[in-house]
Order: structure tokens, then sequence, then C-alpha cells
């Protein structure tokens, strides 16, 4: 298992496989039209067993929803399926797929959250707002989940603690941990095993660092085998946390990601982080857009992760207007191995080594080119080895021939755009950069003093490191295949080598022959920077409960910045030289908490704009009232529009270069503090026309809303077959007394915009 991989689950709508060939039974997810209920049941419940019993007498039903949707999980024979359509109610429904792929110290300091009259201040540290989380479970014996210091749970909450397998409720839950449940009924309904822990208990870890980043309590002396020493503490540190355990080691199955989802709506949450996903599945097939729906309506706000396929365009999931994606980045951190040369000269590379000792002195050292020859290294294991891993794909095997022959330490130079991957050595092992071959091979060559040494030190935490952010070549790139004509990620925060809490009993990695265990783990992912974003999405709402979800993710997107701390643009990590990353990879830029809060003007929609994008994508009416949870008459398609009132912008161009133009309307909302004036500036897309209009805004009053128009022309065309153009820019509206600068990305591309 990787736990840096976002999860990613795989669903259909209808079974793969013939009906002669399918399994006897299966289980799926049916979503129910609740309005249709015949007079004379007692419960939504009562009316789901009955018609089941006429339509299929042979069914199980295992969960009932009435929260993120309306219907029920079951397990019938594949030949009554077709019976069950026909009854009266049905809507839709799609199987319960098992195919899984599973996808701090320092960052609140990067975000400003620790300055002086930032938002930790402004938000009460995010105190009393909840926030939920649907993943692996929670280790509660971890001190992230403290309650030093905070007020009784507040009276809305309507969740609970559940006691099982090594999980003492009493003793587990507290005034943080206000909520720990368990939901696997669709392990047992799919597959004949035996669950070795049920309970909310975490066995796997990352549902305690994801819960821990986003709203964990402050652990001072917090550290990964004595890299990134400090406090730990989460994005809320006052704010409460409900865990939902829906991800197993025996499987993984969507109708208990909906089930933890929909008990999670019914608790009453504030913020659900969900660290997961669906690849390539459009909203009525995937049932984390159908429970984002429903959440959003009820005002909860929903933070998920892009994922972890990049670095190729088009591999972002939760692409779902109504959720903030949210992509990754580096952090201005660095965990290092110090190698000092015989002749004083002294080289920094990457390096997550745990074991001891800590530091290896004055030993030989050789250079042994891409260290693939097994018998060459064996001969020099008493030595440092410098390999050369500059080549494709040769990072990782001169990493397991170097194990393998059980070198003393290996040096491994590599631009190896994933190379943050490697740094957790099982041996000593530092990652150095190209740049330092001629200097290494220099004193290799030509040592005067005897046979060429090295020392090295590992636990070493560099900070104030630049350029940060940096875009990590893991993080999936939009556009969206769900919707590609809502341009997404929406912003990008901390995700690459984060350190929060971890559950003591699952092994973080092997010293040779040992396993180590600890109380934190340093891991990367979008699994970790959606955390981070739900963790901001709780102080605002702690300061503005008022707002909307939609407010609240345009107040996160207009503020987000471009720049890195180099005030240069944040840069990919895998361009050539670190180019600028482009909005398909980072939305709107890197969150800043601080400036979130008084974002002057917010872009806001609600549950009927999405339904008339759906429109616009001839969703059909079922497939509509699939997501939305609406009766059939309540379905209305008046005023379709492929325009979200949403805070960025994407122009899709004929690559073959006909000109085109493409309009957009907006809608802002004025959350100054009063009267404002607000001019647009447009940067970029220098070989387009850009028009804004009215290009001034005049609010008289706060809550007051103001419309524009923006129109993108011109012609972009594809150089070769494959060259794809990407052009980006932006349109910031600032206002008069230089207060605010409400900013949205521009992307105009000749990449496909067809849909799922």
């Amino acid at each position: 298992m990787r736990p840096w991989l976002a999860l990613v689950l795989v669903a259909l709508c209808v079974p793969a496989a013939s009906a002669d060939n399918a399994p006897a039974a299966a289980s799926y997810i049916v979503h129910m039209d609740k309005s249709a209920m015949p007079t004379g049941f007692a419960s939504h419940e009562s009316w789901y067993t009955s018609t089941l019993a006429a339509a299929a007498p042979e069914a199980d039903m295992f969960y009932v929803y009435d929260h993120a949707m309306h219907g029920f999980a079951a397990r019938l024979p594949a030949a009554e399926l077709e019976t069950l359509r026909r009854s009266r109610g049905f809507v839709s429904c799609y199987p319960d797929d098992a195919r899984v792929v599973r996808d701090t110290t320092h960052t609140p300091e990067f975000l400003g959250l620790s300055a002086a009259g930032g938002l930790w201040e402004a938000s009460e540290y995010g105190e009393d707002v909840i926030v939920g989380v649907v993943d692996s479970g929670v280790w509660p014996e971890s001190a992230s989940y403290r309650d030093d210091g905070l007020p009784p749970v507040p009276a809305r909450w309507k969740g609970f603690c559940e006691s099982g397998t090594l999980f003492d409720a009493a003793k587990a839950c507290n005034r943080k941990l206000v909520g720990a449940r368990k939901f696997n009924k669709g392990v047992f309904a799919n597959s004949n095993v035996t669950i070795a822990v049920n309970s909310p208990r975490d066995t796997d870890g990352h549902g305690t660092h994801t819960s821990s980043t986003a709203a964990g309590s402050p652990v001072s002396g917090a550290s990964f085998f004595g890299y990134a020493r400090g406090t730990a503490r989460g994005m809320a540190p006052r704010a409460r946390v409900a865990v939902y355990k829906a991800l197993w080691e025996e499987g993984t199955y969507t109708s208990d990601i909906l089930a933890a989802i929909d008990q999670a709506i019914a608790d009453g949450v504030d913020v659900l982080s969900l660290s997961l996903g669906i690849n390539f599945r459009p909203f009525y097939e995937d049932p984390i857009a159908i429970g984002g729906f429903a959440a959003m309506q009820r005002g909860v706000f929903v933070s998920t992760s892009a994922g972890n396929d990049g670095p190729d365009l088009g591999y972002l999931h939760n692409g779902t207007p109504w959720v903030l994606t949210v992509a990754s980045a580096t952090v201005d951190r660095k965990f290092s191995g110090i190698v000092r040369l015989g002749d004083g000269t002294t080289v920094i590379g990457e390096s997550l080594y745990p074991g001891t000792p800590t530091s290896i002195g004055n030993a030989g050292l050789v250079f042994l080119g891409a260290c693939d020859n097994s018998t060459v290294l064996s001969m020099n294991r008493d030595k440092v080895v410098l390999c050369d891993a500059t080549s494709t794909d040769s990072l990782r095997s001169a990493i397991y021939e170097a194990q393998q022959a059980k070198v003393r330490a290996g040096l491994f130079l590599t631009n190896d755009p994933f190379r943050e991957l490697s740094e957790h050595f099982e041996f000593p092992g530092v990652i150095l950069s190209p740049q330092d071959k001629p200097a290494l091979l220099h004193y290799i060559q030509r040592s005067s003093r005897g046979p060429p040494k090295a020392s090295i030190k590992f636990e070493v935490t560099v900070v104030d490191t630049k350029p940060a952010p940096v875009v990590a070549t893991y993080s999936s790139r939009g556009p969206s295949a769900s919707c590609p004509t809502v341009l997404k990620p929406d912003v990008l925060a901390p995700g690459s080598l984060i350190l929060a809490s971890w559950a003591e009993n699952v092994t973080i990695q092997n010293v040779g022959e040992q396993a180590l265990f600890g109380k934190f783990n340093i891991i990367s992912g979008t699994s970790m920077s959606c955390p981070h974003a739900s963790g901001v999405a709780a102080l605002l709402r702690a300061v503005h409960p008022e707002w909307s979800p939609a407010a609240v993710r345009s107040a996160m997107m207009t503020t987000a910045s471009a720049s890195d701390n180099t005030l240069a643009p944040i840069k990919d990590m895998n361009g050539q030289g670190n180019e600028a990353a482009t909005p398909l990879a980072i939305g709107s830029g890197h969150i800043d908490p601080n400036r979130a809060v008084d974002p002057g003007l917010v872009y806001d929609a609600g549950p009927e704009d999405y339904v008339r994008l759906m429109c616009a994508m001839n969703y059909t009416k079922a497939q509509i009232r699939t997501v939305a949870q609406l009766p059939a008459a309540a379905v209305d398609c008046a005023g379709a529009s492929l325009d979200l009132n949403y805070p960025s912008f994407i122009a899709f161009f004929d690559p073959a270069g006909a000109a085109g133009e493409r309009k957009f309307a907006r809608e802002v909302t004025n959350v100054g503090d009063g009267p404002a004036s607000y001019s647009a500036k447009v940067k970029g897309l220098k070989e387009l026309t850009v028009s804004v209009v009215p290009s001034r805004l005049v609010f008289g009053a706060k809550q007051e809303k103001q419309r524009y128009t923006v129109v993108v022309r011109g012609q972009l065309k594809n150089k070769a077959p494959d060259a794809d153009v990407i052009m980006h820019g932006s349109l910031t509206w600032v206002d008069d007394a230089g207060k605010y600068t409400v900013r949205s990305p521009i992307v105009a591309t000749t990449v496909s915009s067809a849909g799922l």
C-alpha cells in the first residue's frame, strides 16, 4: 500500500457482464424518488423493504439513505434488477463497486495562520466548527485529539461514538473527537471476509493523518524520527472532529462511503473532508458527487482531493462544481542529508532516512555510474556509493540495486520529478541534484589526500527554502472529465511531505529488517492537501457562518496566490527547469487563509444553478434527479447554461485554428464593509482579445450584487496533432481604496472539451 495515493473508486452504471455470465447476486446502490412513497407506509425504510420484497424477494437490503441521497443499498440477483427498475419511485441504480486503489509542524506558519491578527485569531482557531472526515478511521490515543481547554460539545451536534474492536467509545471520544462511526455493510455484502478490527479504530494511518491535519490539537515535541521537530497542529486546532470509517483493509465499497456521508450530514457536520474520489464518472454515477450535492444543499462545505494521477492533463477526479477540488504542492521546507567530502566540500541533498546512527563518518566514496551492476555494487558494499540516476525511470532502480547490495550508503544524482516519493530510504541514502555532479566527480577523480572519503549527517530539516510552493508532479490536472466547462482544480494547498499524526500500530517503514512505528508520519498526496483546505474552510465558517458553501469556496479561490515566495509565478515540478504552472494544475493558486476571510467580493451559486448546469450538459431528468434528489416535476431546465457563476473561466477553441468567441456572464456580491467601486484589470492572453463589460462595478451597500460579462475572442492552433495549446491569464477586480484584489484565472485552450 502507498498511503500517499488519493483513493480512487471506479464505479459502473450497469453490470459489465451479461446476465448469463453475471454472478448470482450483486450489490447495488438504488436511488428512489422520496415523494413517490404511497400513503400507508410508516417510513421510507418500510416502503423500500416492501418494494424489494415485491420486486426482488431474494434481496438483502443493508443500507437505507435519507440525507446524502434517497434510497438504499441492497444485494440482489441480477435477474431481479429489471423488475426493481419498474417499481414505483425507482430513479436509478449502479453497482456497489470495489475496484479500489487507495489515494503539521510547519504548514500553519507557511500559510500565515500563526501571524498576529491572522485568521486563527479572527476565528478563535475554529472553535465549535465540526469537521467530518470520511476515511480509514482514527487513532484516538493520539495527542492530536486531546480536548484540553475546549468548551462543551455544541448542543446542535447529533453524532456519537460507537464502540467496537479495540475501541471503547467512553474512553476514545471527548470534546475534541466528538464522533467516531464505522460503515462496512458493503464489505460484508460483497465479500466473504472477517474484519479484524471491526470498529472506528484506524488500522491504516491515513484517516488519522488527514483528520489531524484538518483539525488536530497542538502537540509539542512532534517529529518524524528527528525530522520536522516542533509543535504539530491542524489548520483549525480548536475545531471538533468527527471520523467516519468507510475505508477498510478488507475492502472499500461505494455503499459504505455513501452511508458515511449520509450519516455525517445527519449528525450536523459543518465541513466534510474527503481525501478520496472516483475516476471518470459522470455526476449521476458518482456517490461522492451525489453525497456532496446533498451536503451542499444543507449548507455543509465539502472539500475533496484532486487525485494523484499527474502530470498528464485530464486525469483529475472530483471535478464537481459544488465541491472544492484541491491540488497538491510543496512547502518551504526540505528534509535533508548533508554530505561532506574529504576536501571540505559540502553538498545538501534530500532524505528522510530514519535509522540509527544518524550520521556516517569518513567512509570510502566511489562512483559507480548508473549503479546497475549488482556484482560491482556488492564489491563496494563497505563504501558510500555515488549513482548517476539522471536517465528516465532510473532512480528507483538504482535505489533498489544499492539496497540489495547492502552498501554503506547511497548518493543518487537525479532530477526525477517524482523524487520526493523516494526520500523514505530503508538504508542510508541521499538524493542529490545533478548540478552537484561536477564537484563530486572532481573530488573523486582528483583526490590528492588518499582514497576519496565522505561523511553524511541525517535528521536535518531546512526551512524557508525557495521557491515554494511548487506544484507536485503527481497532482492530477484538469480539465475535469466530468464537467470540462468548469475550470478545475480550484486551489493549491500543501500536500507534499506533510507531517501529521499516525496510527501507532501501523508500520511507517522498514530500516533493513526492522519495522518502524511512531506517533507521526510524513507522507505526500492530494489526500494531504485536501484536509489543509478543509481546515481553512472550517476557520472561515467560524468567522462567516452565514456564507454559503459556494461563497466560502469563492473566497478561497479569489484570494489565492499565483506567486511563490520569490514573487515569481508558481512553478510546476514536472516542467523542465520548473516552468510556470498553468491553472489546469494550480486552479486559482495557493490558498491564502488570512486574505480569504475578507475577500471583498464573492461568486455565489446554489442548487438551482447546478441543476441548470446539468440540464445544459444534456443530462436526462432521471440523471438530474439522481444527483439532486428532486421529484420529476421539480426539475426545471428553463435557462439551462454551461456558464456557471464560478470564480474562474475556461474557454475552449478549435485546435484547427478557426476563430472563435467565448462569452461568460458573472454576478458578484459585495461582502466588504460597505459601498465600494471596483475596476477590472486583465493580465496575460496577449494573443487573444479579452473584454470586460462593464469594466467598473459600483456597489452602494454590503450584500449588493452586480453583473458583468467577459468575452474572449481570437484563434488558437495546435502546432502538432498532440501539442495542445494552453494559454492563461487573469481577471482581477481592484477596489478604488486599494484594499481588495479579487482575482480569477482565465484559461484559453485547444484541449478537448468533450465530457463523459
